[in-house]
């Protein structure tokens, strides 16, 4: 039959298109449903267009500080806003056509609309309801649409969108979510951010650099509430230095509107309220996945705090049916969504040796200035899970390359078993921490000991010479500190 698969894929973003492909790879008859944009949110309103702009904020950065480097610049440095963005959203289409070419490389169809699950095994298709946000690629000629689709094992991959308060919801011109907070058409000169995790504190740094007073709110006593307490701490003093207002154990309980700004009652710790006025408010606490009208209930499939229930491989409590990615629970992120989307294809596909995700060895990383990156357990939760701890430390004020750079604030921490010298996690903040984190990745996914990382020559000037003295400091052996 035409319209019948061995996989169909609902969503592609990076989970769905990387499941599409390794199902194509592995010799399925694969689809893949889309009602939006190919490439998914990541690609198209996250992950990628966040770093145009926050690239783009570190040039003016730099250039604003052309003299630390000896440099001398003529004129007035100032960002063109609508070329930024305009940047931004071409990189953004630039991906989305590249997700495009990649299915029809491989050879999978696409079927344009929405879908929803009448059976274990059967989509129906209907005409989208949802207009792109941003230009669409051109879709191939033989794009399919409306219609009844079987498939042997269908892959529930349709990702989440931004979490709203009850009384505080985005209205898309004075309380943003990152969709806006990507396109602003002029530049407010205040910004409040709600929440302080990834996406807020990302928002926060690209604003504050652009010369916006940024103030950020968060509820939990400490800023990227994820991260280990001590790295949390001195980002937070290196966003004080640049200007940036946080507000920690303090709650937006009510946003007030005005013709062109906001005022938020915000409760601090002691139980005081008082009032904050901006232009524009980001409203960053969180993302639930995007389970509503794909037919879950009617299947019975299980749902759990707004995700899909699955187990190591992405089965649901339905046989055939399956989830990867946001839509499948945290941590949120594409990588996480990549690599699990991978893992349910090749159970499907019954290659052997397939294992389950380690969500321990699931790196974590903030693009904010300056940049912080992890895997593992904090020191705090290794402790909690009852490890005796050796903790190393390594300042990047110690490092030559990092002073070479111009960029001497930061530190890199190892957490590891003392009784076996397991590293149980590393934590990092300062200058391309985000590029450095995988080499612990690595080390933890082999299994690596503190010898093994004391024996390994790490290449000399390099930022990544901190990872092994702080690797040497966890046992006193650090030589340049």
């Amino acid at each position: 039959m035409a319209n019948a698969y061995d996989v169909i894929i609902i969503g592609s973003g990076p989970g769905g298109y990387i499941a599409a492909i390794r199902a194509a790879q592995l010799g399925l008859k694969t689809a893949i449903v889309e009602r939006e944009h190919l490439a998914g949110i990541c690609s198209n309103w996250g992950c990628i267009p966040t770093k145009a702009l926050l690239r783009s904020a570190e040039i003016l950065h730099f250039a604003e500080h052309a003299k630390n480097y000896g440099l001398t610049l003529e004129g007035t440095v100032k960002p063109d806003l609508k070329a930024v963005v305009g940047r931004s959203r071409g990189i953004a289409e630039r991906m989305n056509g590249g997700v495009g070419f990649l299915m029809k490389k491989n050879k999978v169809d696409i079927i344009w609309g929405e879908a929803k699950l009448t059976k274990a095994n059967e989509i129906v298709v209907t005409k989208t309801t949802k207009p792109p946000m941003q230009p669409q690629a051109p879709l191939p000629k033989n794009a399919l649409g409306e219609g009844t689709y079987t498939a042997k094992h269908i892959v529930i991959a349709t990702g989440a969108r931004p979490r709203a308060l009850p009384g505080i919801e985005p209205d898309g011109k004075l309380i943003w979510t990152y969709f806006e907070a990507l396109v602003p058409q002029e530049m407010p000169k205040s910004l409040l951010v709600m929440g302080s995790g990834a996406i807020g504190i990302e928002f926060a740094s690209f604003y504050r650099t652009m010369g916006v007073d940024v103030t950020v709110v968060e509820v939990l006593p400490q800023v990227m509430p994820v991260e280990d307490a001590e790295i949390s701490a001195f980002a937070k003093k290196q966003f004080d230095k640049q200007g940036m207002k946080i507000l920690l154990e303090a709650k937006v309980t009510k946003v007030e509107k005005a013709a062109n700004s906001i005022t938020a009652h915000v409760q601090t710790k002691d139980g005081k309220m008082q009032t904050i006025t901006a232009d524009r408010m980001i409203s960053a606490v969180g993302v639930q996945g995007n389970i509503e009208n794909i037919g879950l209930e009617a299947l019975g499939i299980k749902t759990e705090r707004g995700c899909i229930v699955i187990d190591g491989y992405g089965k649901t409590n339905v046989p055939g049916v399956y989830a990867i990615g946001d839509v499948a629970g945290p941590p949120m992120l594409a990588h996480k969504a990549e690599h699990e989307a991978v893992i349910c294809i090749e159970k499907i596909a019954g290659l052997p040796n397939v294992h389950a995700m380690d969500k321990l060895k699931i790196p974590g990383c903030t693009y904010c200035n300056p940049q912080v990156a992890s895997v593992g357990l904090t020191e705090a939760k290794a402790k909690e899970a009852g490890f005796e701890v050796r903790v190393g430390r390594f300042p990047f004020v110690a490092n030559g390359k990092a002073i070479a750079l111009g960029e001497d604030q930061g530190m890199v921490k190892t957490v590891f078993d003392k009784k076996t010298g397991q590293l149980l996690g590393a934590h990092m903040v300062g200058a391309e921490v985000t590029e450095l984190i995988q080499g612990f990745v690595v080390a933890m996914n082999l299994e690596t000991t503190e010898e093994e990382l004391m024996h390994t020559i790490f290449p000399h000037p390099t930022l990544s010479e901190m990872m092994k003295e702080s690797v040497l400091d966890a046992y006193g052996r650090a030589l340049n500190a």
